[in-house]
């Protein structure tokens, strides 16, 4: 499941994804979009960010600092005027929102 983008500034939106792709789950050496837990980012006209994502399960050992340093980073992002991160688990994430890069990473493929 990719995720939804709304933004019309596409090139912030790319440097959204690739400071995305520094963030990783420590248990699984993937990065969290590879993983596809990002669900949607949302940047409006004043360059305010919302990134909905979610976790392997509601019980990850990272559920506490995971989302916060995704967030950090975000807000780290030159033009960027805020940044803000979103939870959810609808729906439950699983395996095959994963891209071929992270499945065939994991040998899944």
């Amino acid at each position: 499941m990719p995720a939804i983008i709304t933004a019309k500034n596409t090139e912030l939106v790319q440097q959204v994804i690739d400071m995305i792709k520094t963030c990783y789950d420590p248990e699984i050496p993937v990065d969290i979009w590879e993983l596809g837990l990002i669900y949607e980012i949302r940047l409006d006209d004043e360059n305010n960010l919302l990134v909905r994502m979610t976790l392997t399960s509601p019980s990850c050992p990272v559920a506490e600092t995971l989302p916060p340093e995704v967030e950090q980073k975000l807000a780290g992002v030159t033009g960027i005027k805020s940044a803000k991160i979103e939870l959810t688990f609808e729906p439950p994430w699983e395996k095959g929102m994963m891209s071929e890069v992270a499945q065939v990473e994991l040998g899944f493929m």
